[in-house]
């Protein structure tokens, strides 16, 4: 089970550094004040699920500040959501919280209908979800496409894996990803009236609904600014819109000094997005330099 990493020395400095005290900490985690000193001072560890809220408090990426090494399982994907075990009961409409319990210990697999409900709730899709219960269930269970996997090699197919993939990799550091209610709000705005409502966001994004109409597919492109065209049947062009994406990310990382040309069919980068890409680079280039 690859918990995340818990120092409480550095949570102490990132809370120095952002001019916050133990009491302003413990009130918004929802904890007592000595319950944060403990933290800090390694005597114990905060529950898995107040480690998002945690980080949200202090000003960071929760990856950043709590990181994980591997995949994550169904307890994982839990605590990232914000949720303890017992409030699972009220996802997946249960007097109590056995089914997770039981997933999570790896004794008996979730229903259709809750695996659903929880991937809902915890706002992953649902191939994320089942692969995190074979974790649970100690098999070795691969990364669905576009779920921390290289974004070449594994391209989005289905609108619900695209619009993961998305929000996952498109809003980095403090950047917070859109609801479903401003998804649909962005859309609707950008298409003159009501196109999509939060649930047919939702429904979208969970993999309840596998198809959009082009309005509402150009307003998703809008939204997360892409190309309209990711969100259609067409692998090449995801893995266009993909691999621009992965190279932006090496360049803000300083990995990438010049975008060249590999290939300009159907597989590689046409050359205005390659022209484009080496300016975003370059000016990224002069930001880093000394003295600017």
């Amino acid at each position: 089970m690859p918990a995340r990493r818990f120092d409480g020395r550095r949570v102490r400095a990132v809370r120095r550094a952002a001019e916050l005290t133990q009491s302003e900490v413990a009130k918004a985690v929802g904890v007592a004040d000595p319950t944060v000193a403990s933290w800090e001072t390694g005597q114990s560890s905060p529950d898995g699920e107040k480690l998002p809220t945690l980080a949200r408090v202090l000003g960071r990426a929760l990856d950043d500040l709590f990181p994980r090494a591997g995949l994550p399982d169904l307890t994982d994907l839990r605590c990232d959501a914000g949720y303890s075990q017992y409030r699972t009961k009220d996802l997946i409409g249960t007097k109590s919280a056995g089914p997770v319990a039981n997933a999570e210990r790896g004794k008996r697999r979730l229903k259709d209908s809750y695996a659903n409900l929880l991937a809902e709730g915890y706002r992953v899709s649902l191939g994320e979800l089942l692969a995190a219960q074979e974790r649970s269930f100690g098999r070795d269970a691969p990364a669905p496409a576009g779920a921390g996997a290289d974004p070449v090699a594994q391209v989005p197919r289905s609108l619900e894996e695209k619009i993961t993939y998305l929000l996952r990799h498109s809003y980095p550091g403090r950047q917070t990803p859109p609801t479903d209610a401003e998804i649909a709000e962005a859309v609707s705005e950008h298409a003159g009236g009501p196109v999509i409502s939060e649930e047919g966001v939702r429904n979208l994004r969970t993999g309840a609904e596998r198809t959009a109409s082009p309005v509402v597919c150009e307003g998703l492109a809008r939204v997360f600014g892409v190309s309209p065209m990711f969100f259609q049947p067409d692998d090449a062009v995801a893995r266009q819109v993909l691999e621009g994406l992965r190279l932006l990310a090496s360049a803000r990382k300083g990995a990438v000094g010049r975008v060249e040309a590999r290939g300009l069919g159907s597989e590689g980068l046409p050359e205005d997005v390659l022209s484009f890409l080496n300016e975003v680079v370059a000016e990224m280039q002069e930001r880093d330099l000394p003295g600017q």
